[in-house]
């Protein structure tokens, strides 16, 4: 998710309905500081996705030319002569995650807290700007998005992956489709039949099939 709004909201309708232990948030898009990443834990993020930071760590210039095959630093390109001017070393990106896990120490040791698993949605640890500049942000509200989600229901477990699920997938359709289609995967015959009834449990029917059929 990359929006503050979106993964404040996720997190309280999980913790409301009891499957905040089974799903793990990640927040990304344009975090880039240890800030950026404790205000996301605070929000409900247990993981952070990042991007733009690392590849600019790298030597990015964001000339936003990407698709065009011409990146002049040489990381969009698979044009030999554009690859040549690629300067950049894996120690760069390593040297701004480890800076950046600093500044989140940091801040957390500034907040009192230890571990970053009680961070995630500690909304009581953010407040909106008093000094604001923009008139029109004086009309925005956050009083939803900073609501601590444990007040909405307590005692709920919000500690992602905690719960073990059983996602019973020896009982998928899939398995029979591809018993079925295995004669074609194994070259013996160019087609075949297959009569399946498929319900909204199906979620991701084929997939499975797929994957046989690229490898």
């Amino acid at each position: 998710m990359n929006d503050g709004a979106d993964y404040a909201e996720t997190h309280q309708v999980l913790v409301l309905n009891n499957l905040r232990s089974r799903v793990v948030i990640q927040a990304e898009g344009q975090i880039r500081t240890g800030f950026d990443v404790v205000v996301a834990a605070i929000l409900g993020a247990d993981e952070i996705g990042m991007s733009t930071a690392p590849l600019i760590a790298m030597g990015c210039t964001m000339m936003r030319k990407c698709h065009l095959n011409t990146c002049s630093v040489g990381i969009a390109t698979q044009d030999p002569e554009l690859r040549k001017k690629f300067a950049g070393k894996p120690e760069y990106v390593i040297n701004y995650l480890f800076m950046l896990a600093e500044e989140v120490r940091e801040h957390m040791a500034n907040l009192g807290i230890t571990r970053y698993q009680d961070l995630i949605g500690r909304t009581d640890l953010l407040k909106t700007s008093e000094n604001i500049n923009n008139p029109k942000a004086k009309f925005l509200n956050l009083e939803l998005i900073l609501k601590n989600a444990l007040h909405m229901r307590p005692g709920v477990n919000i500690t992602a992956g905690s719960k073990i699920q059983d996602f019973q997938l020896e009982k998928r359709l899939d398995n029979t489709l591809l018993e079925k289609s295995l004669p074609v995967l194994n070259g013996e015959k160019k087609w075949v039949d297959i009569d399946l009834v498929i319900n909204n449990e199906c979620r991701a029917f084929a997939s499975t099939l797929s994957y046989y059929i690229s490898r």
